[in-house]
């Protein structure tokens, strides 16, 4: 996607041909800054501090972590310990966890001589293909932003809903749940897109606002309670959001209140959509409320807020009463009977095992 005009992804090997970089999103919109890792530390603390997020780059990120520990020391012991390192910094996006093994099972059977640039090979090859399935993905979820289009006899704009970040940001490029209004508005869909400010930590107003605004698409960020309101007054088309980790049965996890969305759209009729790479597919797990793990996060993300001051500068200030305590979830689940359908990079398919099975027949057990 383009910042300023100039095309741009979330994460790249600098010009050393080693060192990883980054985009810093705790700066956004409010500064454009560019930071560079060295060492999987970093790659880890950028992890958990939510430098990066979002499942695909987050697994990206790890991988180049990976990468960068390699340098470092690639002998067995030294592999186990950036795994495990990286492991730990982020429990719910199933991506970390897929981009880590899949490092393990490359790296593991070579020689320590033989394993820093193939690990860079990975993980460039994986930050390719996601771009590729994020392109995808946008690709089918068009042809559902069409028919809603023809349902409207093609009058007034499509009013789209998101909730969280599922842009180019959250991705290596494209995004999930964002890859189809760029697709929409460059095909001269006129799109508009309602943007849930997503407290606590605001990952829509500070970052799919900027994507979107830095693309030209038509936007209006809303508070997180007004989406049932508008979709009682018929003012929401369809609903798409994206998700850190999707059950084998079809269940949900992404950013909290998700799930409030969901149940507004299947009260006012209004289609809920989920776009999803399938390395977010946990096909080990069925039941997604009792069995997914749910980060609990500093509560300090609900408490305090930053934001640009009339001066210009940026500061950082409490908004609740000293003593009061925060409970900060960062993640819910929504249920597969509220989902109406799953995009993924080989096409839409019921929020079910068998859906899912029917675009993944390989995942089918064997008989």
């Amino acid at each position: 996607m383009k910042v300023q005009g100039e095309p741009t992804r979330s994460i790249w090997v600098e010009a050393d041909g080693w060192t990883v970089g980054i985009i810093d999103q705790t700066r956004l919109p409010h500064a454009f800054v560019k930071v560079k890792l060295s060492t999987a530390q970093e790659a880890a603390h950028a992890i958990r501090g939510m430098v990066v997020r979002g499942a695909p780059l987050i697994g990206a990120t790890a991988a180049y972590g990976v990468c960068l520990a390699m340098r470092e020391d690639a002998s067995d012991a030294g592999l186990e310990h950036a795994l495990s390192l990286l492991r730990e910094t982020r429990p719910t996006a199933v991506n970390l966890h897929w981009a880590l093994e899949g490092m393990r099972r490359v790296l593991t059977p070579l020689k320590p001589s033989e394993r820093g640039a193939e690990a860079y090979r990975h993980a460039a090859a994986l930050c390719d293909e996601d771009v590729a399935i994020n392109r995808a993905i946008g690709g089918h979820a068009l042809k559902l932003f069409q028919d809603a289009w023809d349902r409207k006899g093609r009058k007034g704009r499509l009013n789209v809903l998101t909730h969280c970040n599922a842009g180019w940001l959250a991705t290596v490029d494209w995004g999930t749940a964002l890859s189809p209004m760029y697709l929409a508005h460059d095909a001269g869909m006129p799109l508009h897109v309602w943007v849930d400010e997503t407290r606590p930590r605001n990952q829509g107003a500070l970052l799919t606002a900027w994507e979107l605004g830095q693309h030209g698409v038509p936007h209006t960020v809303i508070a997180d309670n007004v989406g049932g309101h508008l979709m009682q007054h018929g003012q929401v088309d369809l609903c798409i959001v994206g998700t850190d980790r999707t059950t084998a049965h079809g269940d949900v996890a992404n950013k909290i209140g998700t799930y409030l969305k969901a149940l507004a759209a299947k009260d006012n009729g209004v289609p809920f959509y989920v776009a999803l790479p399938s390395p977010t597919v946990d096909w080990t797990i069925h039941d997604g409320v009792r069995q997914i793990p749910i980060e609990q996060r500093e509560g300090t993300e609900l408490s305090d807020v930053t934001g640009r001051l009339p001066s210009g500068e940026v500061a950082t200030v409490r908004i609740t009463p000293p003593g009061s305590p925060a409970a900060n979830y960062a993640f819910d689940v929504t249920p597969a009977r509220l989902v109406t359908a799953l995009i993924t990079e080989r096409g839409v398919c019921a929020a079910s095992e068998e859906g899912l099975l029917s675009l993944f027949p390989e995942r089918r057990p064997a008989k």
